[in-house]
């Protein structure tokens, strides 16, 4: 069996004792960090989202699911920073108010800082205030918000409303993304891009850059 499936189902089963040898097992046989991350931990967790949606899964096993995938994050991190001098530009993210899910949200903070970009993080159940704020006063290229569940995705719309109203919204790209969003809600709220992963949305910033 192909390696990176293995990765797959060692986050949908929440087998966190079996993901760490995993991943070192990976990384000795050449496997880029990426490639790990796409194709074998994000694969699971779209599997783990669908399944939640379609009430297969339950809010425990999805945590422990995520913890799963974090371990293995965890290892890949200094491969994927690598020397990044910080100097590419200020990103700012976090998870809209409501909601406590941060490994989409880590993964892409891993991946930003890789790129060398200073990012601010915001944490989980960030109010609309504090994006707007903290917008105000630092001034990044981008806003990155995460959510994943359908009951706080609204949120989204809420931040990109209030950044009308403050005459920001001309001023900074917004990204979003989370298992329940897809394209169409993006483009209904206003978002500049759509990441339905974390490569997507820092392709997005780099190519802004550039």
């Amino acid at each position: 069996m192909d390696l990176l499936k293995n990765f797959s189902e060692a986050v949908i089963e929440g087998k966190l004792d079996d993901i760490e040898q995993l991943t070192r097992d990976a990384i000795e046989q050449k496997y880029e960090p990426l490639r790990i991350i796409n194709e074998g931990l994000l694969a699971g967790m779209n599997v783990v989202g669908q399944r939640f949606k379609a009430q297969e899964m339950w809010i425990p096993e999805v945590l422990l699911a995520a913890e799963t995938m974090k371990a293995s994050v965890n290892i890949l991190k200094p491969l994927l920073v690598g020397n990044a001098s910080g100097k590419a530009g200020l990103f700012v993210i976090g998870t809209v108010k409501g909601d406590l899910h941060d490994v989409g949200k880590n993964i892409v903070i891993i991946l930003m800082e890789g790129a060398g970009f200073d990012v601010i993080d915001l944490g989980m159940d960030v109010s609309e205030k504090t994006f707007i704020e903290t917008v105000k006063e630092k001034k990044p290229q981008a806003l990155g918000m995460s959510a994943m569940l359908t009951t706080t995705m609204q949120e989204m719309k809420k931040v990109i409303d209030l950044l009308k109203e403050e005459g920001l919204r001309d001023k900074v790209k917004v990204l979003v993304g989370g298992a329940p969003l897809n394209q169409m809600f993006s483009d209904q709220i206003g978002a500049d891009c759509y990441a339905e992963n974390a490569v997507v949305g820092v392709d997005y910033i780099k190519k802004m850059g550039s």
